[in-house]
């Protein structure tokens, strides 16, 4: 039995009355006889006695709102829980139920053995709720979802209590009370049991142990510390508990420090006001409202010395008037949150919430006060909404010119929300949506506008008809563009001048730059979001109120000096980075650039003469081996080169090394050279007896088939077959190169060096090509193979994976599994649903203050939030940095605009009379005056369109009205002012 929904207890009758006084007696008799149909069919469905017993109460027969079942397809409203569970159940999810109802489940599911997880959650307007009782003993196997911290052991000490320092390449994650184990250490082995041991005194880069280590044998080179995960036993009190002593509520905004109790008041409240009354509070109505605080006034005095000290009648007014709507904003939030919240229940991974949260969002309302006439209903789809915010800010909403940029997991739930709210969906509204991608197989899991059928088309054709099924009268044109300085012909002044409000649904930050950048320029809000697995952000920017995105950035990720990755690796990540360059190189790359060579040969081999570096060198040598030495004809020879392949990275290349650096090598200090961070490698021996290794020449000879067109035989996927034809294949001898220099700076980018005289070698290697070119039939190509990890039939990940693991053998790193190789490899950025779901409600929540107008900065919100712990952190956006001048002043978000196309000598003189003394204008990377040359006074005359085409050079497009310049300025004390930046229209 699923009961993943339980249907609301409320009093269809009270509905009915609305609905008659709203749509008049003929409508609302329809609607009766289609509801006795319903319940007709859903009797003959199950049978009238399973019916009567399962689903209704003695006497609650028209307590029951058969249209939500309808809803939902198929939601069980229950009775009596017991006697009806029939399969086992980790979790229930009830919603819209009243406290009493809600009480008997709790208890039901609270003592059940083993106990069911017991999750409650209401969406009243614009203020939300959620109870979770995981029973009186729940176990979380993982508080937080992330990675155990590790550390590269630099030295440990023999004392009372060992301090442990690490190397310095990264800061250590671990905090006092952690416990950790350690592994691979030479010298003090006695720390290499296993056994967990606890962290006191935790710093950047060191700790102490809580062990005494005086006796232990000293310390003498490597060792890795990692983090143990502790489980940890939750005890929840059941809800007729917890509604008494809800013990510490989940704070979201601490600018609302004291609203998690008057919520949990409220909500109180309001069930006993839908007890006596029989439906809840009518949108406007007053006498509603101050019944409802009335009630809370009296639970409040009833609570003795735990009373509030105010209840705060505005909010609960607010509270009133928006009780009988359920707003797509917070039923995405919300339906986030209590997802994650199963997840949990089931799982047993992150920590789940403990026990209430309280929110809401009564800044959203606009600003102007409402009549009780701007709440009444139209008969339309929107009147849950109309009933919280108006029918004025509903115009606004369906008059709205809004752009989406990207349709991935954000841009599919923007446009479900955007679609239900009625965004653009007025006879003046327009969404255009773009997005460049298509369909991937990947994608389906989160992006839940798109099916099966849909992998290999655009995104954004595909997610806009499904919004259009959502809403027919969604205005939304979908493109296929880029948002970038190339695409400014389509995407031009007119277009982002008409615009209300962008949406960004984009996964770089480039491309949020970009579109930033625009929205200052044109003066447009940007609501910008993002997720990381459970985490998500959202930050709001608002015209002359805000920052823009550009204003803060995070640190440049770090990435691994390139001699790690070829030469010293020390952890998963640089083995996997380097499977994938060799995968690309060898199967992508070179076989591109053996075509390039054979298609046009002369024209390649001047190109190479041309630049004559160590890149144009290796590039040839490249194509010689593959059209060469290493030319396929047959699949035996794939087999051939892919054995051949196995011996040089994981015997000869190591061997070189070893023999290059030894065991006992030390650096110029005197120091060893095998030290921490660095590992010291050994090579494999290669066997068929090994499925690993026979496994990657199983990928590698299959992929090399595929590049050359061969036909890859059944055999080669049956072990014994493959392993006799390997045996065929005969491994030449290996023998170390004295002199060979191999990269050990970490700070060389590149690991290509220019040893000897480059160019001479660049010409004999193309007479050598010539020769082998000769060879070949004319309309020979190659077929470069262009990696694709999500399908799991092409081998790719399947020789990424076998690449990451033989290396990983090599340096003794622990190894992983073509799932984990696929999400390091692939550079998957981790998103799931819920926190996908939660960022875009938080997001359209904001949208209704950008299209109202009138809020201040105070209104709005950034959010950060991770629901694994789970944590909300919700703060108002800061404001721009503010220069002034004299009287003037002005932010990053002002544009000075000069009309009619004036010339240099007008421009100066406008700035000067505000006191700015300019010294330099610039046109992009033009400069079309500095006061210290003197040949430039004679283009004071020019108008500045004129001198920009015969200075810039450039030709302004059509859809141009304007060109922008950068002036540098003085004040009168010879002070750099940063003025805005300066636009020219001449058009």
């Amino acid at each position: 039995m699923d009961l993943s929904a339980v249907v609301s207890w409320s009093d269809v009758s009270t509905e009915r009355r609305e609905i008659e006084a709203n749509k008049g007696e003929r409508e609302a008799r329809e609607e009766r006889n289609t509801e006795r149909e319903q319940i007709k069919q859903l009797e003959r469905l199950i049978g009238r006695e399973r019916f009567n017993r399962w689903f209704m109460r003695e006497g609650e027969r028209q307590s029951w709102g058969y249209h939500h079942a309808l809803c939902n397809g198929f939601v069980h409203a229950i009775g009596d829980l017991e006697p009806y569970i029939d399969t086992p159940l980790q979790a229930v999810v009830f919603t819209d139920i009243n406290l009493e109802n809600a009480i008997e489940f709790n208890d039901y599911c609270h003592s059940h053995q083993p106990s069911i997880a017991f999750i409650k959650a209401d969406v009243r307007g614009l203020f939300g709720s959620v109870f979770c009782d995981f029973g009186p003993e729940f176990t979380v196997f993982d508080v937080d979802g992330e990675e155990p911290h590790t550390g590269i052991i630099a030295s440990i000490s023999n004392d009372s209590s060992a301090l442990v320092s690490c190397v310095d390449d990264e800061r250590l994650e671990f905090q006092d009370g952690d416990l950790v184990i350690f592994s691979e250490i030479r010298g003090m082995t006695e720390l290499n049991d296993g056994k967990p041991r606890k962290i006191i005194n935790a710093r950047p880069y060191c700790f102490n142990l809580d062990e005494d280590t005086t006796n232990f044998g000293a310390y003498e080179r490597g060792g890795i510390v990692t983090q143990v995960k502790q489980p940890k036993v939750l005890h929840f009190k059941p809800l007729r508990e917890a509604l008494k002593d809800p013990g510490d509520f989940l704070l979201s905004d601490f600018s609302k420090f004291d609203r998690p109790p008057l919520l949990h008041l409220a909500f109180q409240a309001l069930d006993k006001f839908l007890s006596e009354l029989g439906c809840y509070p009518v949108a406007g109505s007053e006498e509603d409202a101050q019944k409802l605080i009335s009630i809370a006034s009296n639970i409040n005095e009833s609570l003795g010395d735990e009373k509030l000290d105010d209840i705060n009648p505005k909010l609960l007014r607010y509270f009133a008037f928006g009780a009988r709507a359920v707003l797509n904003p917070m039923a995405a939030m919300f339906g986030g949150i209590v997802g994650q919240e199963v997840v949990k229940a089931c799982s047993g991974k992150f920590h789940p919430l403990f026990q209430f949260f309280y929110f809401d969002s009564v800044e959203s309302l606009p600003t102007e006060p409402l009549e009780p006439s701007d709440f009444r209903p139209l008969n339309s789809r929107y009147d849950a909404q109309i009933s919280v915010f108006g029918s004025k800010l509903q115009k606004k909403l369906e008059d709205a010119q809004v752009f989406v940029v990207g349709s991935g997991a954000l841009g599919c739930e923007f446009l479900k929300n955007l679609a239900l709210m009625g965004v653009s969906c007025g006879s003046k509204g327009k969404l255009t949506l773009t997005d460049d991608d298509v369909i991937e197989k990947s994608n389906l899991s989160r992006q839940f506008l798109f099916r099966d059928w849909n992998i290999g088309q655009a995104k954004s054709t595909v997610a806009a008809s499904a919004a259009a099924s959502i809403n027919p009268r969604l205005h939304i044109e979908a493109l296929q563009n880029r948002v970038g300085p190339e695409t400014e012909n389509v995407f031009d002044d007119t277009f982002w001048e008409n615009l209300n409000v962008v949406v960004n649904a984009l996964d770089n930050v480039n491309a949020r730059l970009y579109v930033d950048q625009r929205c200052l320029y044109f003066q447009k809000p940007l609501l910008e979001s993002g997720t990381l697995g459970a985490k998500c952000n959202t930050q709001m920017i608002i015209p002359h109120l805000t920052e823009n995105y550009g204003a803060s950035r995070d640190p440049p990720e770090k990435q691994a000096p390139m001699c790690t990755v070829h030469s010293f690796p020390h952890n998963i990540d640089h083995c996997l980075t380097w499977a994938r360059s060799e995968f690309e190189g060898l199967l992508e790359k070179t076989p591109a650039e053996v075509n390039a060579y054979l298609s046009n040969a002369s024209e390649y081999a001047s190109a190479m003469r041309n630049a004559g570096d160590a890149q144009a060198r290796d590039n040839l040598e490249r194509v010689l081996e593959c059209l060469d030495k290493e030319r396929c004809h047959t699949f035996q020879d794939c087999i051939t080169w892919a054995r051949i392949k196995f011996e040089d990275y994981f015997a000869n290349r190591v061997k070189q090394l070893i023999f290059t650096f030894p065991e006992d090598a030390a650096t110029s200090t005197g120091a060893p050279f095998w030290s921490a961070p660095k590992r010291c490698p050994h090579p494999l021996l290669f066997s068929v007896a090994d499925p690993s290794h026979l496994y990657f020449i199983m990928a590698a000879s299959i992929l090399r088939a595929e590049t050359f067109g061969i036909p890859i035989p059944d055999w080669v996927k049956h072990p014994k077959k493959l392993a006799e034809a390997v045996d065929k294949v005969i491994v030449p001898e290996f023998q170390p190169k004295k002199d060979l220099k191999i990269a050990t700076d970490e700070k060389d980018t590149s690991l290509s060096t220019a040893s000897v005289d480059d160019s001479a070698v660049i010409n004999d290697l193309i007479m050598k090509l010539e020769q082998c070119r000769k060879n070949l039939l004319p309309e020979f190509r190659m077929k470069p193979v262009q990696f694709e990890k999500d399908d799991d039939t092409n081998y790719h990940m399947d020789l990424i994976a076998a690449l990451a693991n033989m290396r990983a053998r090599n340096y003794s790193i622990p190894e992983v599994d073509k799932l984990k190789a696929k999400f390091i490899a692939g550079r998957i950025i981790p998103a799931i649903a819920t926190s996908t779901a939660m960022a875009t409600g938080l997001v359209c929540l904001e949208l209704y203050k950008v299209l109202d107008g009138g809020h201040k900065l105070e209104d709005y919100r950034n959010t950060f939030a991770n629901l694994a712990l789970p944590l909300f952190s919700m703060a108002e956006p800061v404001p721009p940095k503010v220069i002034k001048h004299r009287d003037m002043s002005w932010t990053v978000w002002d544009r000075w605009i000069l009309n009619d196309n004036p010339t240099l000598k007008e421009l100066l003189r406008w700035l000067s009379d505000k006191g700015l003394n300019a010294y330099s204008i610039s046109f992009g990377s033009c400069l079309l005056y500095n006061s210290m040359f003197p040949h430039h006074k004679a283009r004071m005359d020019k108008k500045m369109v004129d001198l920009a085409r015969e200075v810039a050079k450039v030709e302004l497009p059509p859809y141009r009205r304007h060109l922008d310049v950068v002036v540098a300025c003085e004040d009168d004390e010879d002070n750099d002012v940063d003025i805005p930046q300066i636009s020219i229209y001449f058009r």
